[in-house]
């Protein structure tokens, strides 16, 4: 474990430390976010024609936690360096929609800001459900202003992140339409519900335990599912047991936070890369720099684009590749990203 360089963009009295250090957030919180994602026909596109869920369950989950954990916990400099590349990898995931025509690219800002407003918005959805409960008026409104800070890093506009509960309802609202639970949709949704599939390999004695705790989290991210949703989805899941789990998970949550090292070994057996990141602030380990930057300044700083205006000719390569070759695109940003978020396989 080493100290991060500095407290990040938010730092240690702010409510993004509070939510995304719960151990809800990388479980319950991550699983409702992709989960839902898929609903979204250009994102769940772009998802279909990597296959990386598919092919790398375990990594993909491991880096995708690590990124969100990056941005919320890491040192300034790291977080712009892995926005960057990100920005390379996302340029790989560009094609046709298989139904309705037109094409994707998922470093289309509406994508982003789906996949932006999903992420946080599920990661407070199950802290307030699984854990302490709501937050405050002012907490909530520093939680949706540190939102659109960390929207910076993603090719979206901060300006289009809602600021209120209410404002993220209406977005979801103006969403709703546009949702569609296709094959490939309800394929991914269904795949990504299989939490035992992030799992690592274990002796087989404590398997069964393993399976338990996979089962319940999926039905804990369940019931946190609107019912129209799920019946869009065709995921069934009793009344029944939507209550039954929520206290089950508030009490193995609390536990499990009560100890910085038990809920990091868990952790680490979940998503290695991320207990990385969040050890040091779990741990109380301090920076080697106590400051807390802006997106800006720390742009300025280490002279990073902002992702929308980054890697321009690379992504256009990658379109003429895609749309106009009819070849592959390019596996460099992917490659390139071992480095920061974690290795591929």
């Amino acid at each position: 474990m080493r100290p991060h360089e500095d407290y990040g963009f938010f730092g240690p009295d702010s409510v993004v430390w509070k939510v995304w250090g719960y151990p809800t957030a990388p479980t319950v919180g991550f699983q409702r976010s992709v989960v839902v994602e898929e609903l979204d026909p250009p994102l769940v596109a772009a998802v279909h024609g990597t296959q990386g869920i598919y092919q790398r369950a375990r990594t993909r989950y491991d880096r995708t936690v690590r990124y969100f954990a990056m941005v919320a916990f890491a040192g300034t400099r790291e977080v712009c360096k892995a926005a960057d590349v990100l920005v390379k990898v996302h340029s790989k995931a560009i094609g046709e929609l298989p139904y309705g025509g037109g094409t994707y690219d998922a470093n289309d800002p509406d994508s982003q800001l789906w996949i932006q407003l999903t992420g946080w918005h599920s990661v407070l959805y199950a802290y307030e459900k699984y854990g302490p409960g709501k937050l405050s008026e002012r907490e909530e409104r520093a939680y949706w202003e540190a939102c659109a800070v960390a929207a910076e890093f993603q090719t979206c506009s901060p300006d289009d992140v809602p600021r209120t509960r209410e404002g993220v309802r209406a977005y979801f609202a103006r969403m709703r339409p546009h949702l569609s639970a296709s094959p490939i949709a309800r394929q991914a949704m269904r795949h990504l519900l299989r939490t035992e599939l992030v799992l690592p390999p274990m002796p087989f004695w404590m398997r069964p335990g393993a399976l338990v705790a996979a089962r319940a989290i999926r039905a804990a991210t369940l019931a946190t599912m609107p019912r129209w949703m799920r019946e869009m989805a065709g995921l069934r899941q009793s009344r029944l047991v939507d209550a039954l789990i929520v206290p089950v998970m508030k009490a193995g949550f609390a536990l499990a936070h009560l100890s910085p090292q038990v809920e990091l070994a868990l952790l680490e057996r979940l998503s290695p890369s991320t207990a990385s990141v969040i050890a040091p602030v779990r741990l109380g380990v301090p920076p080697r720099t106590k400051e807390v930057l802006t997106p800006a300044q720390a742009r300025a700083r280490y002279g990073y684009a902002k992702p929308a205006e980054a890697h321009l000719e690379f992504r256009a390569r990658q379109a003429e590749r895609v749309h106009g070759e009819k070849k592959r695109p390019s596996e460099q940003g992917l490659i390139e990203s071992q480095e920061v978020l974690g290795p591929l396989a």
